[in-house]
């Protein structure tokens, strides 16, 4: 029996293994037709080379941002605005949604606002938030955390109000105490939906961050490809969309996505 168990994990990650490469090929077929397209519009349209670069041209001006240590440079930057601002965010939203999710007359009177500022883009605070902190960083970071603060804060009211009563019942009974329950109970049952929250959080605070460095900053993605605009550098520009795009389909698919996942299946939501 012992011996079996290798044999096992040895066929379970062979699973795996064919199961992500059967993803990526379906993926990458459709960006391959994507490119295709691409290359024959900006090969027999009638249309400037400035307008629609061709895929060749476009790589070419990839391979010389790289060259010259420039995409690193702004690759580094919108990554660690988005980390600072991400960890601000998830360190304040996790414990005040845990706080009012734990009372039902706070997370009453607390629903209605949290829903409101949530429908509210970061974005639309960067004129005002300009207006206090100037084009600097902190108004960067203030732009991103915000959007990513409130997703964060309503997953985890609501995880904290649909945990069964019924667990937290059994184990007052049984003599636990409120940060017993707090703890094996509560923070369990809402884990599900904090990691939802962290992934919605962080997907529109990417394309917060995005547009906020078209605004404020002097480096980062949307800094690239905004400056590019003025120069009608429009390889440059490209580059710096399938960069955002690449970086957050990096981010969403092997960070991401394994740990909600993973958080689902540790904690009974869903079977093996």
């Amino acid at each position: 029996m012992p011996a079996s168990e290798p044999t096992t994990k040895i066929a379970t990650r062979a699973f795996r293994l064919r199961r992500w490469l059967w993803r990526l090929a379906r993926a990458s077929g459709a960006f391959l037709i994507l490119i295709a397209i691409w290359a024959l519009l900006s090969r027999f349209a009638d249309l400037p080379d400035y307008f629609l670069p061709s895929p060749l041209a476009v790589a070419a001006s990839m391979g010389d941002l790289v060259a010259k240590g420039v995409l690193t440079a702004h690759i580094h930057a919108s990554l660690l605005h988005l980390l600072i601002a991400a960890l601000i965010g998830i360190a304040v939203a996790v414990p005040l949604g845990l706080a009012i999710g734990l009372n039902r007359y706070a997370a009453g009177f607390f629903y209605p606002l949290f829903n409101f500022f949530q429908s509210i883009s970061g974005i639309a605070w960067t004129p005002l938030l300009i207006i206090w902190f100037g084009f600097s960083e902190l108004t960067i970071i203030v732009v991103v955390n915000y959007t990513i603060l409130f997703p964060v804060v309503f997953n985890t009211m609501i995880g904290a109000r649909t945990v069964p009563r019924t667990y937290i019942h059994a184990v007052r009974t049984l003599g636990g105490s409120r940060w017993r329950v707090i703890r094996d109970v509560i923070v369990p049952g809402a884990l599900p939906h904090i990691v939802t929250g962290v992934r919605l959080g962080l997907a529109y605070g990417w394309r917060a961050l995005i547009a906020a460095e078209m605004l404020v900053a002097a480096d980062g993605l949307g800094y690239m490809i905004f400056s590019a605009q003025a120069t009608h550098l429009t390889s440059r520009i490209m580059v710096g969309m399938i960069i955002i795009g690449l970086l957050w389909m990096f981010i969403d698919q092997f960070l991401l996505r394994p740990l909600e996942e993973a958080t689902i299946q540790r904690w009974g939501m869903v079977h093996r």
